[in-house]
């Protein structure tokens, strides 16, 4: 008796199973129509082809979404908040100090560091948005840009610092300049 019951509903389970796939092997012959993800009972009208046809149509992306991030590397202080908050160590920057003030950011924090390297490896992001919590200059933001296809993983790693290896090199003899007449002027006195 038990035997024929396990049967008889392995068999409706399996009928209800095709029977559902079949249902969605004929609805896929349909378009789907573009719905807005906004409105009220987006889930309840799919129909037609079960997948966005990427890329001649794309899903609106949310207000409050996480893609891509983007430093305006002028308002930067580089502070390096935002280094050490990555949870995944994406982020990597070095400072080159300055002997006084190189100016100001947009909101009026005052600049003393330069960036003489700020790359963020994009294949590593979990897309967390902790690193645009704490700058404190808001230099670092999350934009809607989230499809940069590429084939080689290397490509992935932006480099927002536009120092180049001259004015590195540069900074550096500046610093290093004002460290010893520090130096100096310290043996003196």
């Amino acid at each position: 008796m038990m035997l024929i019951k396990t049967t008889i509903n392995a068999l409706l389970t399996a009928v209800k199973g095709l029977s559902l796939t079949v249902r969605h092997l004929f609805g896929a012959r349909r378009a789907r129509h573009e719905l807005d993800i906004t409105k009220d009972h987006y889930f309840d009208k799919q129909d037609g082809v079960a997948t966005v046809q990427f890329p001649k149509q794309k899903m609106p992306i949310p207000e409050v979404a996480r893609y891509q991030l983007e430093v305006e590397i002028d308002d930067c202080i580089v502070c390096d908040l935002c280094a050490k908050a990555c949870p995944v160590d994406c982020i990597d920057i070095l400072a080159i100090k300055s002997p006084e003030a190189i100016g100001k950011t947009s909101d009026g924090s005052v600049k003393r560091l330069y960036a003489e390297k700020f790359d963020i490896d994009m294949a590593k992001c979990m897309y967390c948005g902790l690193c645009t919590v704490v700058c404190p200059t808001e230099c670092i933001t999350m934009t809607n840009q989230y499809d940069r296809s590429t084939s080689k993983l290397t490509d992935l790693i932006y480099g927002f610092s536009d120092m180049s290896d001259t004015e590195v090199a540069q900074r550096k003899e500046e610093w290093t300049k004002f460290q010893a007449e520090k130096e100096a002027a310290k043996k003196q006195s």
